[in-house]
Parts: structure tokens; sequence; C-alpha cells
């Protein structure tokens, strides 16, 4: 394997058909697919990792980072298990609630944030605040069943070493220190909160553009805006990649070794097209998505927070509602949502309405059969979701904010998400609402999958990419020294409590290198 990914390789037989630019590397080591958080976080990885690497990077759009990673299209919480009761959502044999994804998730933005703090003090991002705000993370319940739900949730939470500052409080004055909006207008029904003041507003789409922009400007890197890759075939040098010039109206190929395929949405169809016996029976669900955005500052300033609810019924866990402060381009504003809904497109932009059916393969249809007649509350809830009136996107507002007025919001699209499918030990295919990475057995090609919580544990998931795929830039002292730099917990599983001081002085020290404290 260590030859198969080394850097001594020659392409007797590739002739290339475009002339090299700065904005393309001819026979690169590694193509990258698509210019989301993904993507751009293996190339800064593995450039800092190897610097002698040769990466070229392709995207569909004319701008960078438009689709998932978009700040407009997610939530833009660093997802950190902090707030988000979908993490929780189970209970043990003794009713409590078992707590132990939210530590994982925790653990896992941890890694982000190491390696965010890196590239800030190393120069390649001058000023954290382009991408990342300090912000209070809430969770916000209302009803006798859930104020108990959150009770054991904060006890269960609070006495792990990364949770050790959470608040809880059921006094509405609390509360409504916290996050008025919540709370000014609501009835007696009973309340409950948590709060955590190390979460996170991350504007993905800004790090990532930042990211490959730096990439862009090393030696042998390159990347190329309005170019879709249209097929992959696998050769005895790597994978012979065809790409389409949208400007310039014409075809070419290039040649990698290795190729990564983070296009959100657009990676399912380039998956199949690879031809790799990994991708059999995958398939895809597309589930869109729509915010309501409020920009008044008079209102907009009354709530510094990201404050998440309960999952409504039959929704999706990346459709949990939560109201939420974003800094997008230094500017502040309110979202709430997101509300779900149907599509057969795979992108928001460039997406066609066929591509949904387009995707079904003889592997793979079992599977979509399956996970239909099986998801059937989900499918209903997804139509509801699109053809429900403005009125009603209100009214589900007003459960937590109560004084919310129609003529302050406005009803955006978001991202659209598509759910892994797959068989699970040869049974009904499932909808995976995380992320899936699918590797060929000659480590020459990687996949993405998926969504929440996605960005926010990119380091972690490309991490794992780089031990599957590149493991001999790591058996050197000096690959060791590079990884342990970039990330310092690589390797060490900060979870243990007998770690707990060094957790906190990592992350004390990546928080002050992101301005965070």
């Amino acid at each position: 394997m260590h030859g198969l990914l080394g850097l001594n390789w020659i392409f007797p037989h590739f002739k290339p058909s475009f002339v090299t630019s700065s904005q393309h590397i001819e026979n690169p080591d590694i193509i990258l697919i698509g210019s989301g958080v993904m993507s751009a976080t293996l190339g800064t990885v593995l450039k800092n990792l190897q610097p002698n690497l040769k990466i070229q990077l392709y995207e569909v759009t004319e701008d960078l980072a438009q689709e998932s990673s978009n700040g407009w299209n997610n939530a833009g919480t660093g997802h950190a298990g902090i707030c988000e009761l979908s993490y929780t959502a189970n209970r043990g044999e003794n009713g409590e609630v078992d707590v132990s994804q939210a530590i994982e998730i925790f653990h896992q933005f941890e890694q982000s944030k190491y390696f965010w703090g890196y590239v800030v003090r190393e120069g390649m991002i001058d000023d954290p605040k382009k991408f990342v705000n300090p912000l209070p993370h809430i969770a916000f319940v209302y009803g006798q069943e859930q104020v108990d739900f959150l009770k054991s949730r904060y006890e269960g939470m609070s006495s792990h070493h990364f949770f050790g500052s959470m608040e809880y409080t059921d006094d509405r004055d609390v509360i409504s220190n916290w996050a008025p909006l919540v709370v000014n207008g609501r009835d007696n029904t009973p309340i409950a909160a948590t709060k955590m003041d190390r979460g996170t507003d991350v504007n993905f789409g800004a790090l990532s553009d930042l990211l490959i922009q730096w990439l862009g400007q090393q030696h042998d890197c390159g990347y190329a805006t309005q170019h879709r890759v249209t097929d992959l075939t696998q050769n005895r040098d790597g994978w012979e990649v065809e790409i389409q010039d949208l400007k310039g109206k014409r075809k070419f190929q290039n040649q990698a070794k290795f190729v990564f395929i983070g296009a959100g949405g657009g990676s399912l169809p380039l998956l199949q097209k690879s031809g790799i016996t990994e991708s059999k029976g995958f398939g895809g669900f597309p589930i869109g998505g729509q915010w309501l955005v409020c920009r008044k500052p008079e209102i907009v300033n009354q709530h510094l927070a990201k404050v998440y609810g309960m999952s409504p019924g039959a929704a999706p866990t990346m459709a949990v509602p939560h109201l939420d402060t974003r800094v997008i381009d230094g500017k502040k504003a309110l979202l709430f949502g997101p509300y779900a809904a149907w599509t057969t497109k795979f992108l928001h932009q460039g997406g066609s309405f066929l591509d949904l059916p387009g995707s079904i393969r003889t592997d793979n249809l079992a599977s979509l059969i399956k996970v239909g007649l099986h998801n059937i509350p989900l499918v209903n809830y997804l139509i509801q979701q699109g053809l429900q009136s403005m009125n009603t996107r209100m009214k589900e507002l007003r459960n937590f904010y109560p004084e919310a007025k129609t003529e302050d919001w406005e009803l955006i699209d978001a991202g659209i998400r598509v759910q892994a499918i797959k068989k699970e030990d040869g049974d009904a295919g499932i909808v995976h609402f995380g992320t899936e990475v699918l590797t060929d057995k000659d480590k020459t090609i990687s996949a993405l999958l998926g969504a929440s919580p996605g960005a926010s544990v990119s380091v972690n998931i490309i991490l794992e990419i780089v031990k599957e795929s590149f493991s001999h830039l790591l058996e050197t002292k000096e690959g060791r020294q590079r990884m342990k730099k970039m990330v310092p917990s690589y390797d060490e599983n900060l979870i243990d409590t007998a770690l707990a001081t060094r957790q906190s002085i990592l992350s004390e020290q990546a928080e002050k290198s992101l301005q965070l404290i």
C-alpha cells in the first residue's frame, strides 16, 4: 500500500489534455471533489503532513462551499453535544438518560477546535472571527415530561468533566436572563433549560473558503471552480478522472493516485460511477430544508445563544427545532427551524429533480423500497412540512418565541442533505442520520455520505481517512510530530477522566487561539 500512494509514481499511459495553469495541477497525488469543509480539511491536513504532495480540487459551482457548508445552509452550531437533545434520546435500563453519544460528540468536536487553533496560530487564517465566534449553547424544554427528561440528562452530563460547567434551572427568571425571547409571553407550563457558555457559532462556508484559498497558494496545489467531475475510472495508476469545464465548454481528464469524493449530495452518483465493490447497495434519501430568518437588530440583540428543543414526532434528527444566533460575514441574524421538505434533488445548486430516480440501481432498489415502507411516518412528515403555510410555520416558532410576529421573519431555502441508505446485515435498508465514509479495499478512493453532525466533527472524520489511506505518512517520527502539532490530542482518548486536566489545558490553548475566551 505504501507503494500505491507513494510519491515516485509515473504515468506512462497518461496524456494530459490541457495546459498546466495555477489552478490545474497535472497528475496530482490527490484529487478532491467538492469544496466543502471535508475536502478543505483533508487537503489542509495532508499538505501539512506531507508538504510535497500535489493536490487538485474541483468544484462545480462558481464560488466555493455553496452547498451544505454554506453559512446559510446549516445552523452553524459547533456540535459538541451540549444542547442537542437528539444525541441523548435513549434511556438506559434504569430509566436514566444515556449521555454516551453526547460525550463522544464533544470529544470529536474538541479535535476540530484544536486543528482550527493550529491553522490560526500558523497564519493560514489571519482572523478566527471570520469563521468562529463564542456563543452559549442552551437546551430548552417545556411540559413536565420534558422537564424531567432534561433534569436526568443534566445529571448524567454534568458528572463528566466535559460538561462540568453546565448549568441547569427551571427558574423562569434565570431562563429569561439567558434567553428572554423564549420566556416572554409564555403561559404557566413548566419549563427548564441547561446552558454552557463555551459553545460556538461556526461559519463552515467561510472556514472552507479560507482553507482552500490557503491550499491554492501552496506549491503544487490548485483548485478550479465551475468544473464538474463527470466520471471516474480505476486503472493501474489509481484513478482517471473526467472533468467538464462548465465555462469553457470542454471535457478533459486528469489522473490521481487517490480521490476523495466530498461533494455533499453529489457524492452518491460519483461513488456509483466509480464502480467499487463497497458502493454496491448504497442509496440516498434527500431531505431539503428551510429557515425562518429575522434580521431586525432590536430583536436579534435580545437573543445571543443557540437554543435547541425536542424533536417533534417523526422529524429526523437534523430537523430538531432551534432558535439560533448566527454570525455570517460579521452580521448577526436569528434563524429558526429547520423546516424539512420533500425533494428529489441531491444538490441545492445545479441539482436536478431526476437525481433521486437516477440514483436507483438494481443493487440498491430493495434497500430503497424497504426504507420507504419502514419510514412512512417520515415521508408523510416531509410532505406535510413542504405543504405547510407561513402561519403554520409561525405557530411552531411561537412554541419557542411566544411573541414572534410574522412580519419580522422571512422564509429562506437551506441546504439539501442526502442521507445514506445501506443494507444492514443483509436486511432492510436504513436511513442513516449520521456520516458514512466509504473507502475501497485498495485505499485509493474515499467518499463521504450523510449529514449531521458532519461539519462540526470534520477533523475527526478526516483523521480516520488519513489513518486508513495514508498510514505510511504517520509511521515516521516526523509524520507523527506533524500530526500531533496539528491535533495535539491525536491518538488520545480525552474522554478518560484521568486525562481531564490535559483536555482542559488543550481546550484553553485552542480557545485562546480562536479568541473564544
